[in-house]
């Protein structure tokens, strides 16, 4: 159940950048709370999974790729609308090619994403509840004011700049964040790449 959650979210995404080209301020606007519903389900997909005893290495490489894919398009899709700098999409492709390729030297061994890394502070940027919370909530808070401001730019209203600007410092901060809980993965990571048996190490 909680993995057909998580690839339902790959349709109903594309749905979403469809209406965004629409033109039509309506429908941009009643994407607000259409791409709330969607990030939702990315935390519903988890409580289920813990809730059923479904968590499983599968289940987090595909909400790991889900969420990828799910930024990737969006950061892309804003920038090409205008509404971000181009430099935004950049990072995020950049940082997440990297981790996922780290990454992926763990899981072959077995180990999901979050077990990757043993450092205390990297431990609670990568992996600890607050972080991982706080990170969805900003991209969140980013990605919806992005459409609202799409909206209202369509619509030419006056409060477009002032929306334009709260979704500028919203989405910065979500890339702080993405920066904050990639780099232990990278720095710790590099362990895996010199000494791939070091996974043996992080289970006991």
């Amino acid at each position: 159940m909680a993995n057909f959650i998580t690839l339902l979210r790959f349709p109903l995404l594309f749905v979403y950048v469809a209406l965004l080209y629409t033109n039509n301020a309506i429908l941009q606007f009643w994407c607000v709370p259409f791409i709330v519903f969607i990030i939702l389900m990315d935390m519903f997909d988890g409580l289920i999974a813990r809730a059923r005893g479904e968590v499983s290495l599968l289940g987090s490489v595909l909400d790991i790729a889900t969420d990828r894919t799910f930024e990737i398009i969006l950061w892309v899709v804003f920038a090409h609308l205008g509404l971000i700098p181009i430099v935004i999409p950049l990072i995020v492709i950049t940082r997440g090619t990297t981790v996922d390729a780290v990454r992926a030297v763990g899981m072959k061994d077995g180990l999901a994403a979050f077990e990757q890394v043993r450092h205390p502070i990297s431990r609670f940027l990568v992996s600890s509840r607050f972080m991982r919370d706080s990170y969805g909530i900003a991209k969140g808070f980013a990605f919806a004011f992005l459409t609202l401001n799409l909206g209202l730019r369509t619509s030419g209203s006056d409060w477009e700049s002032t929306v334009h600007f709260a979704a500028l410092i919203l989405s910065w901060l979500s890339i702080t964040f993405t920066i904050a809980r990639g780099l232990p993965v990278l720095i710790e990571g590099y362990r895996f790449l010199k000494n791939p048996s070091s996974t043996e190490a992080i289970r006991e």
